[in-house]
């Protein structure tokens, strides 16, 4: 009787310790693809980002949805200043002024009218992928979102909204642990998921992991 039960208490501190290690490892190995799936994630919403803060600068307003955005990348040509040379130190302490020695002859400015796309990513950013979340298997796109907010000084403020829930880029992953990080962002009244930008707030167009 004894022995059995020294049996059963072995047995069960080895399934025990079992169960703790198989907890720790999923963990752990959970982490590490999510670190590995929002690193690529976060470097395309920065992309995002950069295309839609120079279509504002163009036009005043965000790109409504990636269609346009896209379009204006593939179409919209930007001003590219090609430089040739520079002031030395000795023409600044002159106070000489870079408009007086390109007249002189000294240095070159050139103004090149070039593709939105090369000129914010290089010749072969593929911008059709731009809306597309850089996940393996994961077959979905970037939400994106525009308003006009109020600041506290009373002025109107143009914001944009890109993102992607937590759902969406792990829902292939241990399901206890991922309603676990929807539940600690829903108790701290964060976005639950990656984004750039805000609809509800001016924060200057920052991802919510800066």
């Amino acid at each position: 009787m004894k022995i059995t039960l020294r049996v059963l208490l072995v047995g069960a501190v080895v399934i025990l310790t079992y169960m703790c290690y198989r907890s720790i490892m999923s963990s752990i190995e959970f982490d590490s693809e999510r670190k590995l799936r929002e690193s690529a994630i976060q470097a395309r919403l920065i992309d995002i980002r950069k295309a839609q803060i120079e279509y504002k600068n163009v036009y005043g307003v965000h790109a409504a949805n990636f269609e346009e955005l896209v379009k204006f990348l593939k179409e919209k040509k930007l001003p590219f200043i090609l430089k040739e040379g520079e002031l030395t130190d000795e023409q600044l302490e002159k106070g000489m002024k870079e408009k007086d020695a390109i007249k002189l002859g000294l240095i070159k400015r050139d103004t090149l009218w070039v593709l939105a796309k090369d000129t914010l990513f290089g010749a072969n950013y593929n911008v059709d992928s731009l809306a597309i979340i850089p996940v393996a298997n994961v077959n979905a796109h970037f939400t994106m979102d525009t308003a006009t907010l109020v600041s506290n000084s009373g002025y109107t403020v143009k914001v944009f909204e890109s993102g992607v829930k937590y759902d969406t880029y792990l829902g292939d992953l241990n399901r206890q642990l991922l309603v676990n990080l929807k539940d600690l962002a829903n108790k701290l009244g964060k976005y639950d998921g990656l984004r750039v930008g805000s609809v509800t707030e001016i924060n200057n167009n920052a991802g919510n992991w800066e």
